[in-house]
């Protein structure tokens, strides 16, 4: 991990809280919280955020009760993003609110379910896409307040949460004109994707061993910076089981792609002398260092050829998929077997996106007794 002696490095390029551009409906200051330690808890007290329990990372249930879910990743990036926000002097606040938050948009059965979704609703020239779904569960969907629709968060926030993966062009997405199309978000919020990245490719790594899915050799042949913490470990720890040194060299693994991303965003944004000068270059400011770059890369190749298209893994992806495919069928033919109060709250929406965003909120456990139930009638 990088030294504590560089704690705040990028200290003057942390977002400053007095300029927040304020929440869409004007509320009192709180009495103990900042406004983004305020966004951080609405999101954590939110239904969506709860239901990433039952929402598949990677593994679906059944193999393992150990292997990840939406929640326990996201609070592993999480965990992350603070220590790389605290390293660099950046707002924690903002940083921690904006992971919690990346990935309530996601509908269930992981990225086969957004797929699938996307596919569905191209055939009505619509899409579908986890970020924007993110930012309309908290402007539409959670509704938790009686003064004002939504959880009401603060624009750095929801300008976070549709730029978590790419930025883009004025006029290229037109429902997201507000968020400064051609400007990049603050620094905080870029941190977002690649601690996501991180959290992902080491928790899949080591849930892809715990499946059976990887052995150490050939983890050591496609990963050469998990070749050469094995080694170091091998002889450091003889004694302990494989399991064990596994999970050595996954910690070694994150430890040192978080460093990468402090000194790789460090040497990019150091020069750098303000927001106003981050939000107007050609690219994004976090970064990995050249070397952790190659060795993310090389890491994620590994995992697409050992585990996401594994034949178990297909498998359950083409399965989810075509369920979804199935139950979107039966609602457009009887939008009556929804819920009356969901329709009745979605009835400006056309019936495909209210289909559309009523089971992307199901948990993968909802979904299939819903499913079950409907196909069996």
């Amino acid at each position: 991990m990088a030294s504590r002696a560089g704690l705040g490095t990028l200290a003057h390029l942390r977002f400053p809280l007095e300029l927040a551009r304020g929440r869409r409906y004007p509320e009192a200051p709180h009495r103990y919280r900042n406004d983004f330690q305020r966004d951080r808890d609405r999101v954590v007290h939110a239904r969506a955020f709860r239901r990433l329990e039952n929402k598949t990372q990677v593994f679906s249930p059944g193999i393992s009760d150990h292997f990840r879910n939406r929640l326990t990743h996201t609070i592993e990036v999480s965990q992350v993003a603070r220590t790389v926000a605290s390293v660099l002097g950046l707002d924690e606040d903002l940083t921690e609110a904006l992971a919690l938050a990346h990935d309530i948009g996601h509908p269930p059965f992981a990225h086969a379910g957004e797929e699938e979704l996307h596919r569905l609703m191209r055939g009505f020239g619509d899409s579908f896409d986890h970020n924007r779904q993110a930012l309309r569960i908290v402007e539409s969907f959670e509704n938790p307040y009686p003064r004002f629709p939504g959880l009401n968060l603060t624009f750095e926030v929801r300008e976070g949460i549709v730029k978590h993966s790419r930025d883009f062009e004025p006029g290229e997405i037109p429902e997201l004109e507000e968020y400064l199309p051609g400007l990049r978000p603050p620094l905080e919020a870029q941190l977002i994707d690649l601690c996501d990245e991180i959290a992902y490719n080491t928790a899949d790594l080591d849930d892809g061993y715990s499946a059976g899915l990887i052995a150490v050799d050939e983890a050591c042949a496609g990963v050469p910076k998990f070749r050469e913490l094995w080694e170091s470990t091998d002889n450091q720890f003889p004694g302990a089981s494989e399991r064990v040194r596994v999970h050595e060299v996954v910690r070694g693994l994150m430890d040192w792609l978080v460093t990468g991303l402090i000194e790789g965003t460090i040497a990019a944004a150091e020069p750098l002398r303000g927001l106003e000068e981050i939000r107007r270059l050609p690219a994004r400011v976090a970064r990995f260092s050249p070397e952790t770059a190659a060795g993310t890369l090389a890491l994620k190749r590994f995992l697409r050829l050992k585990v996401y298209c594994s034949e178990a893994v297909v498998q359950a992806r083409s399965e989810s998929a075509g369920h979804i495919a199935w139950l979107f069928d039966f609602f457009l033919r009887n939008p009556g077997r929804m819920p009356a109060n969901y329709r009745e709250e979605s009835s400006g929406e056309p019936l495909h996106r209210q289909v559309c965003d009523y089971i992307a909120g199901m948990t993968d456990g909802f979904f299939a007794k819903t499913y079950e139930a409907f196909r069996a009638a």
